[in-house]
Order: structure tokens, then sequence, then C-alpha cells
């Protein structure tokens, strides 16, 4: 049998443990965002991997990009819905139907 070159997913772990010490020394509430950004590599890792780079850090950083840009179409998503309901919520109170104010005993 000949030798077979290693898969991107392995490429990804080598990375990964590379980073290890960086990992380490960062801030504790920053290490779950660094772990989520090799998730969101792996999540690709099938595209990547077919890409076949020389690099495997940059379809990885590619992949994080659009994990990123997905998450933020989503959060714009979101918050166009919320100003949508707050703008009902106004013309519904603009049309003469005003909250009643309670009188203080």
């Amino acid at each position: 049998m000949g030798r077979t070159n290693p898969t991107y997913r392995d490429a990804l772990r080598a990375i990964e443990e590379r980073w290890a010490e960086f990992r380490r020394a960062l801030r504790r509430r920053d290490q779950p965002r660094f772990d989520r950004l090799f998730e969101y590599a792996r999540e690709h890792a099938d595209a990547s991997g077919l890409l076949n780079h020389q690099n495997p850090l940059l379809p990885a950083l590619l992949s994080v990009d659009l994990e990123q840009e997905r998450r933020l179409d989503d959060h714009e998503e979101r918050l166009e819905e919320l100003e949508a309901a707050l703008e009902s919520v106004r013309d519904g109170n603009s049309s003469g139907t005003e909250p009643q104010k309670r009188e203080s005993c």
C-alpha cells in the first residue's frame, strides 16, 4: 500500500493543536469563543477538503468568515422583525388607542 495524504480534518486538528498554547493563554471568557471558531471551520471541512489548498489555514479562515456572515444575517433578520413589530405597536398606539393612565391612590 502507498502512503496516503492527511485529510483536511487531520490538518485542521494539527492547526488547532499548534494553537493550543495560544488558547491556554487567552482569558477564560475568550476560550469558548476560540473553540467556536474551530467548530465553524469543522462545519465546512467537506468543502475545504475538496479545495485541497496548500495552506489549510486559508480555507479554515474562510469557513469562519462564512459562519460569522451567517450569524450576522440571522441577527439582521431578527432585528428587522423586532423593528417591524415595534413599528406596528407604535402605529396601533397612534391611531387613537393610547394606553390609559392609571390614577394613583
